[in-house]
Formats: C-alpha cells, structure tokens, sequence
C-alpha cells in the first residue's frame, strides 16, 4: 500500500507521495512514487503512482521509452493534460493486459492508479486521478484534492483544510500532515516523503524535497500537530449529560 496526494491551488500544484510498499509483514521495503517527467520551459508533468509496483513500474519503463525513442505520441508532444492522463492510462492497460493472464492464475492483484498533475503551456495547471481501466477524473475548484492508495486517514485534515485559495504554502504543509497523520495509523504507508510544489507559470520546478525517517521537520510537525489536536480537544465543552437526560423521548422520531 502507499499513499499518493495531488492539491490544487489557484496558485500552482502540490503533489507528494509517501515511498513504502508492502507484499506482506515479512517484505516491507522501499520505492519512489513521486516522479517528475517535464520539460522546463514547456511543460510540467508530475506523476504519482500507487497499486501494483510491477504494473507501475512497466507503465513508466514505457513512458521512458517513448520519450527515449522520440515517438510521435509521448509525454512531451500531447496538447493537453488531459490527453496526457489518458495516454498514461493507456500505458497501464498495455501492461496489464500483457500481464493478466498469469497474474490472474495466482490470485495477484494487478490494478494501479495514478495522479497526473501539472501544466502544458497554454492551459492552466490541472490535476487528474487516472484509474487501473484508463479513464481519469479531474480536480475542480470544488474538489481541489484526489488522493490514491491508503487514502482515508490522511482526508480528514484536507477536508477541514482546503479550498482552491489556499495558498501554495499552506498547501504543501497540509499535505505533509495529511501524509504524516497516515504513517501514524497505518504501517503500510512510510518515509521517505517525496513533495513538490509548483507555482503557476513557471514551467518548471523550484521546490522539491525528500524526508527520510527522522528528518528533524517531519518530527516537528508530527510533535506540534499532536499537541495542537490535545489542546483543542480540551477545548471541547464536556457532554451536559443532566440537560439532555431531561429532554423528553419522542416515540415517533426516525433519527
């Protein structure tokens, strides 16, 4: 498991991926998720992957290879993020469909997702979450975030968080605690955290960093977000259990 997280902002991008796969309690290592295909000047393309990592990693070797190759169809010469995300999507079914058969004999899992995100000169920054078949959805100014992989611990903050004005800086900081407070519940998701964040307009990347277990800001953040979650929990008025023992019980109410 893993888990990968794209935010987009009226003011750029922000993706980060955690870096810890998990084929059972007695094989947990590590592999990068995060991966940066653009071409400064012209483009930004950011992809992060989650799923199974031999189908993953067959769909980047074929990415590579394209771009490699100069085909006339690559990462690098589609108009829009959008036939971008889809041209990715279909680099995974061709793995998948290659592969099935024998995954399928032994019971293993093959599916994979996603998250494209980035700028093609002449568009806006844009964000897609592409899915095992091949076909994507897009973040909105209404739903700013998409998630993959190990996913619901780490939404809560975001939720509460995020909006499309948030500012690329606040951005990136929730991200990291959306990802942090996913490690502290689930061991199948671990360091080191990969994040970049990417202003509007700039075709090119100027912020990245990688946090390996015991980087001294993500103990940090981990330290003050726990003891900010224990002070406004004090906070909290405690139950008024005499009062609401007092109200009457209407026999007819459905909630």
């Amino acid at each position: 498991m893993t888990y990968c997280l794209g935010i987009l902002s009226h003011a750029g991008l922000v993706m980060a991926a955690d870096s810890r796969t998990n084929a059972g309690v007695d094989y947990i290592s590590t592999h990068q998720k995060l991966f940066d295909f653009s071409n400064p000047g012209e483009r930004v393309i950011l992809i992060c992957t989650a799923g199974n990592l031999s189908t993953t990693q067959g769909a980047l070797t074929l990415l590579r290879r394209d771009l490699l190759a100069n085909e006339a169809v690559n990462l690098h010469t589609l108009p829009t993020l959008y036939e971008v995300a889809r041209y990715v999507g279909s680099k995974a079914r061709q793995i998948q469909e290659q592969d099935r058969p024998w995954l399928e004999k032994d019971g293993i899992d093959f599916k994979c997702t996603f998250l494209v995100g980035g700028q093609v000169r002449g568009e806006e920054p844009a964000l897609f979450l592409v899915y095992s078949q091949g076909n994507c959805i897009q973040a909105s100014k209404e739903t700013p975030f998409l998630q993959v992989g190990e996913a619901k611990y780490g939404k809560p903050i975001l939720d509460r968080i995020l909006d499309f004005n948030t500012p690329l800086e606040a951005a990136a900081k929730c991200a990291l605690l959306s990802i942090d407070s996913t490690m502290k519940s689930n061991i199948s998701v671990g360091p080191p955290i990969n994040v970049v964040m990417y202003e509007t307009d700039t075709f090119k990347i100027r912020y990245e960093l990688k946090l390996s277990l015991g980087a001294p800001y993500l103990a940090q953040i981990r330290k003050k977000w726990e003891i900010s979650l224990n002070e406004a929990f004090d906070r909290m008025p405690n139950i008024d259990w005499e009062h609401y023992q007092e109200l009457p019980v209407d026999p007819d109410a459905t909630d």
